[in-house]
């Protein structure tokens, strides 16, 4: 039996305390917070969707950063055996839109009592309010832990799972990075990842609370698409958010660190040109002697609708009887095409998950085992590894702290 010594009590830190304890082992977790899953609380809006019930292809094609590194560990700990695993601690489960999972109680409370619970039946021994100070080795392998309070901690391996530097209120404050690469691990630079956008247009701040369903957006680098989808989004005080923003950030967000980018949204992507045109025409011929403004209201939220008659260009109060083909055909573009400039990423006290983090070609993808420390293991948000928003971060922590709890040797 070996002793295992954990750094960070969250998802992934968790799920390697119970997966190395079921092997047999003494398991040490040492957590900087008050409590347990301080940061996993709070996920999925407190509701926590804690993995997506997809195919294996799915869930690759979600993952953003080395997804081939993934392979082994999601394989040895998939969707299906995250929802038994919960299931199996009492926590019945639901699948909603987008092969979400959640608990059924809607309550991120119900998946940490699980874990602590399997904790506590494993025999793990949980030490609040610790924090570390650095990792000693012996011989260039891991030797014990130095605790801030002084004191040494002995130990035959060491799974580094201190999470990465989103939401740094919850602890996870880039702690873990800085341990690492003492070590010499290089560090991919980090970034905010599934994070809202500021804009450089001062109109969104009228339309600050507006949340748009089933509209298209497509982000542009001049030229070059970067991504395209379809679904919902929010405006906020500074420029947009929602579930299609903060997908859109983890793919074209490297890209808007260096540069602005273009977004543009398709207001209605269920028309295209001739159907929305035809649309239009219905209700100018059904309010001609209105004003343009009052005439085109039904097409639009109201909080929508003087921003987009202002930048068509056409006077709110031009009747429509008036109005020209050729201003008609540049309202149908700017409906089809409402463009904004993305400038810049949130910061990590907004973002859901942290990209960048310890390199993965100095990790050994089917055990976590650094390939420089022997007996230093990574798990979740400390791995370059980061996905779509959807479940599949928290599917990367249950898989990767999994893989580095049944690897102790």
């Amino acid at each position: 039996m070996s002793r295992i010594l954990i750094i960070g009590g969250g998802a992934s830190g968790m799920m390697a305390g119970i997966a190395a304890s079921s092997c047999g082992h003494e398991v040490h977790i040492f957590e900087k917070n008050e409590k347990l899953g301080k940061k996993l609380f709070i996920t999925g809006k407190g509701r926590c969707n804690l993995t997506n019930d997809c195919s294996p292809d799915c869930f690759f094609d979600s993952v953003i950063q080395n997804p081939k590194f993934l392979y082994s560990a999601y394989h040895g700990f998939d969707c299906s055996m995250t929802k038994a695993f919960f299931q199996d601690a009492g926590v019945p489960l639901k699948t909603e839109r987008g092969c979400r999972v959640f608990p059924c109680s809607d309550h991120s409370s119900d998946i940490i009592r699980a874990l602590s619970r399997s904790l506590e039946k494993a025999g793990v021994r949980i030490h609040l309010n610790e924090e570390i100070a650095g990792i000693r080795l012996q011989d260039g392998a891991f030797s014990s832990l130095r605790l801030r309070s002084g004191h040494d901690v002995c130990g035959d391996s060491c799974i580094l799972a201190a999470g990465g530097a989103s939401y740094p209120s919850t602890g996870s404050d880039g702690t873990g990075y800085r341990l690492a690469e003492r070590l010499g691990h290089t560090i991919v630079k980090i970034r905010p990842s599934l994070v809202p956008l500021e804009v450089r247009e001062t109109c969104v701040r009228s339309l600050q609370g507006l949340s748009l369903k089933n509209v298209g957006v497509t982000v542009s680098d001049g030229t070059r698409v970067l991504y395209r989808d379809f679904g919902e989004m929010l405006f906020t005080h500074y420029g947009v958010s929602g579930p299609l923003i903060l997908s859109m950030s983890s793919i074209a967000g490297q890209t808007l660190q260096d540069h602005p980018l273009a977004l543009s949204i398709d207001l209605k992507p269920a028309l295209d040109y001739e159907k929305l045109d035809a649309r239009i025409l219905r209700e100018f011929d059904a309010n001609e002697n209105k004003n343009f403004q009052n005439a085109v209201a039904p097409l639009f939220p109201a909080s929508l609708l003087p921003v987009i008659v202002e930048m068509s260009e056409i006077p709110a109060d031009k009747k429509v009887y008036s109005v020209t083909r050729q201003e008609r055909k540049y309202f149908e573009e700017l409906i089809k095409n409402f463009p904004l400039t993305l400038t810049k990423l949130r910061g990590f006290d907004e973002a859901v998950v942290t990209s960048g983090g310890v390199c993965t070609s100095e990790v050994n993808p089917s055990t976590m085992e650094s390939r420089l420390v022997p007996g230093l293991y990574f798990t979740g948000e400390m791995l370059d590894v980061d996905a779509l928003t959807g479940g599949f971060n928290l599917q990367i922590a249950w898989s990767t702290g999994y893989a580095a709890g049944i690897h102790q040797r």
